[in-house]
């Protein structure tokens, strides 16, 4: 049985995905992680702490199996391409779900550093994973923009016909 904290993260993570950060409260976070209210602030002292936990989980859990999907491949034209194909993978396993930071990011105010400041640092990550792959900075700039804005467009068509027109433009620049 997982942990009461667990149990906070993962009901957190669904509701955020299906109702949005700002729509979903603590309340309903706490009745449906079957926690009390003193276990919720015991691991969590506001709903942003909360955010910024399923972020950093999101972040860990994302990258880690983008660098598994790639790491078969041996050419950087076979691990960019491959990033896209993660894409799909991930839009089949969550429904087109999109992009977690992004959906938060369009969600929190001016003043939510703590969450801006993750999602930042989260995009950043995937900035550097296509500098490590492709030695030409304005190129790697240009595939990550690629890569965001399939995540997107597949997102709001849920289709991935952007993904594969991604990958067809990345294979003729590579």
């Amino acid at each position: 049985m997982n942990t009461p904290k667990d149990r906070i993260i993962n009901t957190a993570s669904s509701l955020f995905h299906q109702q949005g950060y700002n729509s979903t409260g603590i309340n309903q976070i706490i009745k449906e992680a079957k926690v009390a209210k003193a276990s919720f602030y015991q691991h969590f002292k506001s709903k942003d702490d909360l955010c910024v936990e399923f972020l950093n989980t999101r972040h860990n859990y994302w990258c880690d199996e983008l660098t598994k999907y790639v790491s078969k491949k041996l050419t950087t034209k076979e691990k960019v391409s491959a990033a896209f194909d993660f894409i799909i993978h991930m839009n089949a396993k969550e429904n087109f779900r999109g992009c977690s930071f992004l959906n938060i990011l369009s969600e929190i105010s001016a003043d939510q550093n703590n969450i801006l400041a993750v999602i930042q640092a989260h995009k950043n990550s995937l900035r550097s994973f296509f500098k490590e792959e492709i030695e030409d900075e304005l190129l790697a700039a240009h595939v990550y923009l690629l890569f965001e804005s399939s995540i997107i467009e597949s997102q709001l068509f849920k289709s991935n016909e952007f993904v594969e027109k991604s990958k067809e433009i990345i294979n003729n620049l590579l």
